[in-house]
């Protein structure tokens, strides 16, 4: 049996579509149904089924997939091997605000001892990168979150983040204030992040749980969006204190740490326990100072 079918077959299985997979891998539909029929004939059992427009695995398909993924996996690992460790790829997944404002002078240092490995970035929220490394689609994630843990999962606080409430230097919040409490934001225009931020649901929660009234003006999947409509005076927002460090200095923004013990979160790094640590794998780990550490 081609290791062709299998990468096929989880293909399908991610996208639920032999339309999508046949996109994914450059190959005609009929070429999918074919692949995956052989599949179906080799194991004596139907491993995908339609519903409505989305196909679904089996139970035999669940089954498939999970030995799917540790073959595939395998597979990549001795290809690393046998070409000595000097090529591949390191897959990353983060959020965007530390895709922007963290990641970027590790970049270049692990680039300086590993220039030949090619490293994607591959932006997500936080319950999406975690899944990811899980299943192994992502060699590592960086997340930002409260103290993580997950019993198939490596977790390393990198780094505590502050987080602060922005406002325009011409709002109340500015006038030297040097910390808010949660009731302080009452009646106040907010502007949030994208759902599946950890912070923003973080602020909903707490200011629901406090009964605290206040106004959702915008939400924005995009932090340079986020600030400058606070700088035109629409709102305030909580963001990480490392986003609007440079504005903060040039006094485009006023920025105000928020008080509160929920409100403690950190930049992490996790990777599965099951993941083959290659030499390019624990290079990366290094240059972020975890290399030593794995957490139980």
């Amino acid at each position: 049996m081609e290791l062709t079918y299998l990468k096929t077959f989880r293909e399908v299985a991610k996208w639920g579509s032999y339309t999508r997979a046949a996109e994914v891998l450059g190959y005609a539909q009929s070429s999918i149904t074919t692949q995956i029929q052989k599949l179906e004939e080799a194991y004596g059992a139907v491993l995908v089924e339609r519903f409505g427009r989305s196909m679904k695995l089996t139970l035999a398909g669940e089954a498939l997939l999970q030995y799917a993924n540790d073959i595939y996996r395998l597979h990549e690992e001795s290809k690393e091997v046998v070409s000595r460790q000097s090529k591949g790829i390191l897959s990353i997944g983060t959020i965007e605000t530390l895709a922007a404002f963290f990641l970027p002078p590790h970049l270049q240092t692990y680039r300086q001892h590993f220039p030949e490995i090619n490293v994607t970035i591959q932006p997500g929220n936080e319950p999406f990168i975690i899944e990811a490394v899980k299943e192994g689609t992502l060699d590592l994630g960086i997340i930002l979150d409260p103290p993580f843990s997950d019993p198939e999962l490596y977790c390393h606080i990198l780094r505590e983040e502050e987080l602060v409430i922005i406002a325009s230097p011409s709002h109340k919040f500015a006038d030297g204030i040097d910390g808010l409490q949660i009731g302080d934001l009452e009646k106040e225009s907010l502007i949030l992040t994208e759902e599946g931020c950890t912070y923003r649901a973080m602020l909903l929660r707490t200011l629901k749980s406090n009964q605290i009234p206040y106004s959702l003006s915008y939400e924005f999947g995009n932090l340079e969006a986020i600030k400058q409509c606070v700088m035109y005076g629409l709102g305030i927002a909580l963001l990480p204190r490392i986003v609007v460090a440079e504005d903060i200095q040039k006094g485009r923004l006023a920025a105000v740490p928020l008080v509160h013990p929920d409100f403690k979160f950190y930049t992490q790094l996790i990777y599965s326990k099951k993941k083959w640590q290659s030499k390019a794998f624990t290079g990366f780990l290094d240059v972020l100072g975890a290399s030593n550490y794995q957490n139980e």
